[in-house]
């Protein structure tokens, strides 16, 4: 569990509203914001594939992000 709160420390906040709100809107703007600059960089030839696996690894880490937000203000998991 240590490992989680060092890997995802937006999620592991105080549980509150507005913590959970903060934590999800952090996510989504970092999603998309990586998500815009590299789908421009996904488009350089020979190295395209290389941005398009961050992008999808960016992408994967703010949706679990997200859940481990929801559950820890759920209380599921401490």
């Amino acid at each position: 569990m240590e490992t989680l709160k060092k890997l995802f420390p937006f999620s592991f906040r105080e549980a509150s509203v507005n913590n959970l709100v903060v934590s999800i809107i952090v996510y989504i703007v970092v999603s998309v914001v990586v998500g815009l600059v590299l789908g421009l960089l996904a488009k350089i030839p020979l190295i395209g594939w290389i941005f398009s696996i961050v992008r999808t690894l960016v992408a994967l880490y703010c949706l679990i992000g997200i859940a481990l937000a929801v559950l820890y203000f759920l209380k599921v998991i401490k």
